[in-house]
């Protein structure tokens, strides 16, 4: 069944691994730094529960009834909010803040995915972001998320908007232990 779509596309990470997520009404999501919401919303159209997160959310397009939205500064709190439960997939896109990696893996079930998709350090040569903090070393993802299962991983230029454009890409799944 085609589902209709959202203002602006998902990622393309996510459209072209679309076989990987399984998703029923019970897939609970959690879009992290969300941003205009573009990637929850699209877990949304195929039923999951997404819970948007994120310091500003007026740029949040409308949600659905089965979805939540929560206003948090990650960078200030240096932590993430309590939720009352794991998630079944976990998106980060754009965005960096290296103290909530080890948090972040426990907020994902056993056989759970991480999708994770942000800038190398490349990136500072060709356009922005240019702090170091908000930029990934070669391997870095990886290595970060070591103990899942990588079933996609791929670093180097993107092309943004027909520019170069360098990211690490992340698609894991949390190990049963």
């Amino acid at each position: 069944m085609e589902r209709k779509r959202s203002k602006a596309s998902p990622a393309q990470l996510l459209l072209q691994h679309r076989q990987i997520f399984q998703l029923s009404a019970d897939t609970r999501v959690l879009d992290l730094a969300c941003g205009s919401g573009r990637n929850g919303l699209w877990f949304a159209e195929y039923g999951a529960k997404v819970t948007f997160v994120d310091r500003d959310l007026s740029r949040l397009d409308a949600i659905p009834p089965n979805c939540y939205s929560l206003s948090f500064d990650l960078e200030a709190k240096h932590s993430l909010p309590p939720f009352d439960a794991q998630f079944d997939i976990v998106i980060i896109f754009n965005y960096l803040h290296r103290p909530l990696f080890e948090p972040l893996k426990r907020l994902i079930r056993p056989g759970g995915l991480i999708v994770y998709e942000t800038f190398l350090t490349e990136q500072a040569n060709v356009g922005r972001p240019k702090n170091p903090d908000f930029l990934l070393h070669p391997g870095e993802l990886m290595q970060v998320f070591d103990s899942f299962t990588p079933l996609h991983y791929f670093e180097g230029n993107v092309g943004c908007e027909q520019q170069p454009c360098f990211k690490a890409q992340l698609i894991a799944r949390q190990t049963d232990s």
